[in-house]
């Protein structure tokens, strides 16, 4: 039996990100949390972050659908194509704006598409890659038609809702008060297709692994009801020890695992993306994997901003590519531990 048609090859052709309001550095959130801007730089390596909402009054000034708008508009347009060229919308969030209605569908509301498949994940940082994955099974299938061989994939989080930002700073703890510093809001998104448009970038593989199994979890993140929401709990907590043991060793699994799987070289390695929990974190996570590629990295202006993260890196990175170059993509989550990557490679004009 000779073998059926090799499935179509999945590309990134448009990117696009959504910072709300003015980036606030270590200064003025030093005079916010009452702690030097010296020790918030040294402590992080972030030197600015982004929230949605007003820091002076803690009150909201931008929703996550917004947002997810904002940056899938700009997608549409490095791309050079419309609303109305997409056929499926996926969106990896933490923090959807409720739990009904998926923000995702509100997102497609707002721009304009209806009649097309959508689907919401539920993670953190690798729910960029989970939901690149998602978009790629799509592409691939063979059941898949014309009008959905051209999908928009979203990231983005707001994690300051879980954040009170008029409250009595110096009654918290260090493990409370750390994610002031590291965590921001944002928005990323990409086109996918199957032709190879715009920025023409291959997506070779993609990685998407649950490696938690018996292990506590690194991060919680709570959803309160009217029912359970004064039983005193945390809204987020996380074990940073853990954290920082595991991310770099799971981090450089996903850039090995990733070239042994395409017999890549990895001193030929042109770009590196690594995971972006913090400034000081993305540089021993650099360390630790010893590639001699060029880093591409954003959270050191960003903050951490979950799913957003790595379409901000690939944002970035896909302007800077020429033909024949690779790039490796690492993310990890520690949620429940999972791992996640991409390995991108420019082609060539025939």
């Amino acid at each position: 039996m000779s073998p059926g048609p090799a499935a179509p090859v999945p590309y990134l052709v448009g990117t696009g990100s959504a910072l709300p309001g003015d980036p606030v550095d270590n200064e003025r959130l030093a005079g916010l949390i009452g702690a030097s801007a010296a020790w918030i730089d040294d402590f992080t390596g972030t030197k600015t972050r982004h929230f949605a909402s007003d820091l002076s009054t803690g009150a909201p000034t931008h929703k996550l659908a917004d947002l997810c708008h904002e940056a899938a508009e700009a997608a549409l347009a490095d791309a050079r194509l419309d609303a109305s060229d997409i056929g499926f919308v996926v969106l990896g969030t933490a923090t959807p704006d409720h739990l009904m209605p998926a923000t995702v569908n509100l997102v497609a509301d707002l721009l304009g598409i209806g009649h097309v498949p959508t689907y919401q994940l539920q993670s953190g940082c690798v729910g960029a890659v989970q939901a690149l994955d998602l978009a790629c099974r799509v592409l691939r299938d063979p059941e898949t038609d014309r009008s959905g061989a051209t999908g928009l994939v979203i990231g983005a989080d707001i994690c300051n809702k879980h954040l009170l930002l008029d409250r009595d700073f110096s009654r918290l703890a260090p493990g409370e008060l750390v994610n002031y510093m590291l965590f921001g809001d944002g928005a990323g998104a990409v086109v996918v297709s199957r032709e190879p448009l715009g920025h023409r970038t291959a997506i070779r593989r993609v990685l998407n692994r649950f490696v938690g199994l018996g292990q506590s979890p690194g991060q919680v993140i709570e959803w309160f009801g009217l029912a359970d929401r004064d039983q005193g709990r945390p809204a987020a907590k996380e074990d940073y020890k853990a954290i920082e043991n595991n991310v770099p060793r799971l981090a450089e699994e996903v850039v090995c695992e990733l070239a042994d799987d395409l017999g890549w070289d990895l001193d030929k390695i042109d770009y590196l993306l690594p995971p972006q929990l913090s400034g000081r974190m993305t540089g021993l996570i650099v360390d630790r994997i010893g590639v001699p590629a060029t880093e591409v990295s954003c959270v050191d202006t960003t903050g951490n901003n979950g799913n957003a993260l790595p379409f901000l890196q690939l944002g970035r990175l896909l302007p800077l590519l020429r033909d024949g170059d690779r790039a490796l993509c690492a993310a990890v989550e520690s949620s429940k531990w999972l791992k996640g990557g991409l390995a991108l490679e420019k082609e060539s004009i025939s």
